[in-house]
């Protein structure tokens, strides 16, 4: 094994890897729809494009959605690092969430997207 080999190695086996171009791509579109294709999952990460937003602002421009429903995409969405949760100490409690590096990753897919559905609706 070579000197560069090692160190990718390493690199690759810490936490925080994140490669710029994979070694092998699978079909892997299953694995994407586990992390975001919950029913309401892309209008809330479509709001958080626009930057951090607390929760009753969330529910206030997805108005359809009910409070359940947003806390738990919340949490799915956190819990697979597509956004992070941030709670301040006040009194009530002022939580915020905004996307993470891998969030910020689906703007180009969602954007495709919204182009497809003017075009063909």
């Amino acid at each position: 094994m070579s000197m560069l080999e090692s160190e990718q190695t390493k690199l690759q086996e810490t936490n925080n890897y994140v490669p710029k171009q994979p070694s092998h791509i699978e079909c892997s579109i299953e694995k994407a729809l586990d992390v975001i294709g919950g029913k309401w999952s892309f209008l809330v990460i479509r709001e958080l494009f626009n930057g951090t937003k607390r929760f009753g602002e969330l529910q206030r421009t997805i108005s359809s959605v009910s409070p359940k429903s947003l806390t738990d995409t919340l949490r799915h969405l956190e819990e697979n690092g597509v956004l992070e949760r941030t709670a301040y100490p006040t009194v009530p409690v002022t939580v915020e969430y905004k996307l993470t590096p891998k969030g910020d990753d689906l703007h180009q897919m969602i954007k495709a997207m919204k182009l497809w559905a003017a075009k063909w609706y």
